[in-house]
């Protein structure tokens, strides 16, 4: 191997890049001599690539197989030097060794420049490159098993290599790239500027600009001299040639020169078996989420995740290396023999954690083991379709008054939006967005969906317009439902898919909209369908994907949780057993995600007169209107809901009060209830029982508890919250957090361990939508051999295969459970304090504040570095005219020396604000994280302001 050069020539020949570039070992380098094919048949060209064969050699370890790795315009193989280190430290620390093959194309990087001027058939054409990339690894004598690793348009050329060598395919892995563009639709606006006439050689060639607008793309930015390794091999014209011939490559049209071999190319890809991974940047000016959707429907087994915030350049935005080397350790998808018919996305099995000697995972494997037979959701629907008594009410209908839809009614319109949706094109696997306010019209459009099999996807308003943002363009729906308001909106953000508008629209309007009909329109379509060209028979299946549900986006962006049929069946069905409902009890909700389940369960609902995105707007007098319109024996609200409910009681008349006493049944879920608020509540609703079931997002019920509940766990207190038993089949367990903060014990019922929540349950989520790394994360497993291994006889040899069982998940809870059974949640596992006395979990000491004399509500939060943090508490002062308004800053020594008195854990300082930060859609829910920041900025004597 030839020792690196001090800069890049100007010539042709390839060259080693310069020795001191920033996470570049030279020792990788390589200069290869390739017979060339193609155009270049009759000569031989040189390749510079970066290749760790020799570096395992000297670790004495053999390689499991070899990731190829290929760039993009207008970088070089300096591009995958994280991957290519990445793996020679774990091989090095004993893990299975991958050799990384990382190659510099020609016209780039330091490989070979071929005189190749710009200009129409003057380029490598995207067939001779994939070519070129075949001639290159026979010479490198490369064979199986090899996973492709590719970037950009380098992504497209290890994909052609990827189809044409599938003795030696072991699996693809993709970053930011294209198979496809939709016809008539024009190419991204970066790339058709830069290949417009008159500017292509300007702006590529001639000078710097194609390269340095590439690299701004970044996000955070490069460092300046990370920047200067990119532009190393390219500093002078003639060294930019291939830069310019990439973009005139771009096959714009049908017309292009490359554009047969690209359809070859996404034609392959649909046909590939081998597992995938798909990492994504989606601020992606370029290859943006519209591509990802599109190789998600040629690779529905592939696993995804994008990275919230990553642009272009992922490799350098984001950790991709450890990414890519874990899911070759422990990728759960399988090889298909075929591509699946429905389009289940990135649909993956994830494994699960195996049996173990601690008490009870067994039992809990068994019982999952044997699945309940499956009823559809609209079951309950069906058995009353013919009933004229009511179904659905809705008390704030828009012009004032109340909207009453009986069961034939929605049974009716139901079946006709189905029949319509589906003439519209609209098929099993497809995503529609609801952007509908809970009410009737909502619940026809989500069970009519559900009824074609297609796949509703429900993020409200409660995000704001960025998290709303976030989740449609992340889940990337074919077809966008909604009210003006939401369309508004979906036009001007640029959110992808059809729209169809709730209401009939003015021509002008629905245009200025892009609105391709309303639901009149549908469901006068679907009337309009002979019973013989009804929808496809075929209706979904347990194991069909049915809805995607984001999460409230309090500790970080919003994610979507997958959910499948079967899933929102067993939800449905353990609800309906756990509160015994029959059609004759009727549902009062105030809390979005159960809003939609009336119909499942066969009993009319009732919807609030309220704004479900701010919980606070329900008032106690709106509660007992929707319980006398529906007599109601069940009412569900949400925490934040339930304050203002009790805040609002004074303005109860008798007869209000009279209605809430028919109430048998009281639920809030979503953040912790205390005694004293369910207490009151138990006041308004006299014979109600109280209950405060534990979930989330993943898993809607978990553990349940009622006021008796909480009144009995207060005689011999636990800290933090008491949130009852498991319900039914959910199983319960603890993962102790050692002395860093993190959950590493072995999974235990063992009682008074504080540790990290896992859950199991029938109606457990099935996955995060296109969030595979979050999802692997959250899912506690033990290692197994994954289908990569498996065509790589080192790796497979180095471990012991185990079979998956039932699913468990972590939670991000921490807490303990007791000598009953009984589950504590203490905070999460982000907000655990880190001291130098070990880990202190927050809501125990918070307890403790609020119960001191002028205390509405407490957080208590980190500060410092990690390992050596210190506890502060961050007070709000309650609202009873005792104490004058809050300003943020110190609270007065009074209330400092109480609060330190109270306290179990030491505190450092005690900081007061006008109220604390809450999240956005459930507002009750305290941020710890941005209180900590705050907590930091002010205690340095900075203007911290509000937090």
């Amino acid at each position: 191997m030839a020792s690196p050069s001090a800069a890049a020539p100007a010539g042709a020949a390839a060259s080693l890049p310069p020795s001191d570039l920033p996470g570049l070992d030279p020792a990788w380098s390589r200069l290869v001599q390739v017979p060339g094919r193609g155009l270049d048949a009759e000569r031989t060209r040189e390749w510079h690539c970066l290749d760790t064969a020799d570096a395992l050699a000297q670790l004495g370890v053999e390689a499991a197989g070899t990731i190829l790795a290929v760039h993009g315009n207008p970088t070089w193989s300096y591009l995958w030097r994280r991957i290519a280190a990445e793996s020679l430290r774990r091989a090095a620390a004993g893990e299975t060794a991958w050799r990384v093959v990382a190659v510099d194309q020609l016209e780039m990087g330091f490989s070979e420049r071929t005189k190749l001027a710009v200009g129409a058939r003057r380029h490598r054409t995207l067939a001779q490159r994939v070519a070129d990339l075949s001639a290159f690894t026979d010479a490198l004598d490369l064979h199986g098993p090899v996973v492709t690793l590719g970037h950009d348009w380098g992504g497209v050329i290890s994909l052609g290599w990827a189809i044409d060598h599938p003795e030696s395919l072991a699996g693809v892995a993709l970053l930011n790239t294209a198979v496809h563009h939709p016809e008539g639709t024009p190419i991204p606006a970066p790339l058709r500027l830069a290949g417009a006439r008159g500017v292509l050689s300007a702006a590529t060639v001639a000078t710097s600009g194609f390269l340095d607008t590439t690299l701004a793309l970044a996000s955070p930015s490069l460092e300046p001299e990370v920047q200067a390794a990119f532009r190393a091999p390219y500093g002078s014209a003639s060294r930019r040639q291939g830069i310019g011939g990439f973009v005139a490559d771009i096959p714009v049209d049908a017309q292009h020169e490359s554009f047969a071999e690209l359809k070859r190319i996404n034609a392959g890809v649909a046909a590939l078996t081998v597992p995938a991974l798909l990492l994504w940047g989606p601020s992606d000016p370029v290859f943006g989420d519209r591509y990802l959707d599109d190789l998600i429907d040629r690779m529905p087994h592939a696993d995804v995740h994008r990275f919230e915030g990553a642009s272009h350049l992922i490799a350098e935005d984001r950790p991709y290396a450890p990414a890519v080397l874990d899911w070759l350790a422990h990728s759960p998808t399988s090889p298909v023999e075929e591509p699946p018919k429905a389009a289940s996305r990135d649909q993956a099995a994830h494994p699960a954690l195996t049996p173990s000697v601690e008490e009870g995972i067994g039992e809990a494997d068994a019982r999952h083991e044997t699945r309940a037979p499956f009823t559809p959701l609209w079951h309950g629907l069906d058995q009353r379709a013919g009933d004229a008594a009511v179904a659905v009410i809705d008390m704030a209908a828009r012009g004032g008054g109340q909207r009453r839809v009986s069961w034939r009614q929605l049974d009716t319109r139901v079946r006709e939006l189905a029949a319509g949706l589906h003439a519209t094109g609209i098929r099993k696997g497809d995503r529609v967005s609801l952007l509908l306010q809970p009410g009737p019209t909502l619940t026809a459009v989500l069970y009519a969906c559900l009824r074609i099999g297609a796949v509703v996807v429900v993020a409200d308003a409660g995000l704001g317009i960025r998290g709303l943002t976030r989740a449609v363009r992340g889940s990337w729906p074919d077809v966008v439902i909604g009210e003006r308001l939401g369309l508004t909106a979906a036009r001007a953000l640029g959110w992808p898919g059809t729209r169809i508008s709730a209401e009939r629209l003015p021509r002008v309007a629905a245009a200025a909209l892009g609105v391709s009909r309303s639901l009149a329109d549908v469901a006068e379509l679907g009337r309009g369908v002979p019973d013989s060209e009804q929808p496809d028979p075929e209706q979904p299946g347990p194991d069909d994907e049915a809805a995607i549900l984001f999460t409230s986006g309090s500790t970080g962006p919003a994610k979507g949780v997958v959910y499948r049929h079967g899933q929102l069946s067993a939800l449905r069905d353990v609800l309906a057993a756990h509160l015994d409902i029959s059609p004759e009890i009727g549902l009062v909700t105030g809390f979005a995600p159960f809003a939609l389940l009336g119909p499942a369960l066969g009993t009319r609902s009732a919807t609030p007169d309220m704004d479900v995105s701010a919980p606070r707007t329900l008032t106690a007098r709106a509660v007992a209107d929707a319980v006398r319109a529906s007599v109601a024996g069940i009412v569900f609200l949400s925490p934040a809901a339930i304050l203002n409910v009790v805040e609002t009681a004074d303005a109860l008349t008798a007869d209000d009060r009279r209605a809430l006493e028919r109430v048998r049944t009281f639920l809030s879920t979503g953040a912790p209830i205390s005694a004293a608020m369910l207490t009151a509540v138990a006041e308004l609703m006299p014979n109600a029982t109280p209950h405060t079931p534990y979930g989330m997002t993943e898993c809607l019920l978990v553990a349940d508890i009622t006021l008796d509940g909480v009144r009995a766990a207060a005689e011999a207190p636990d800290a933090g919250v008491c949130v009852g038993t498991p319900i039914g089949a959910n199983r319960v367990l603890v993962s102790a957090l050692d002395a860093d903060g993190r959950a590493t014990g072995e999974p235990s019922a063992t009682p008074g361990v504080l540790g990290e929540v896992i859950i199991s349950a029938p109606h457990l989520k099935q996955r995060y939508d296109r969030l595979y790394l979050t999802d692997r994360a959250a899912t506690r497993d033990t290692e197994s051999l994954s289908p990569v291994e498996e065509r790589a006889p080192q790796a497979r040899a180095s471990r012991d295969q185990t079979a998956p069982t039932a699913r468990w998940h972590r939670t991000g809870d921490i807490g303990h459970l007791d000598e009953h059974g009984r589950l504590w949640v203490e905070g999460r596992i982000q907000h655990v304090i880190v001291t130098a006395d070990g880990p202190v979990a927050p809501v125990g000491p918070e307890q403790d504040l609020e119960v001191v004399d002028g205390v509405r509500r407490a957080a208590v939060v980190g500060i410092g570095p990690h390992g050596l943090r210190q506890a502060v508490a961050v007070i709000e002062p309650a609202a009873d005219g005792s104490r004058p308004q809050a300003r943020p800053g110190l609270a007065d020594p009074q209330l400092t020396a109480a609060a330190r008195e109270r306290s179990r854990a030491p505190l450092a300082a005690v900081l007061v604000v006008p109220q604390l930060p809450t999240d956005i859609r459930h507002n009750s829910k305290i941020d710890r994280s941005r209180l900590s920041e705050w907590a930091e900025r002010m205690l340095a004597g900075e203007r911290a302001g509000k937090p």
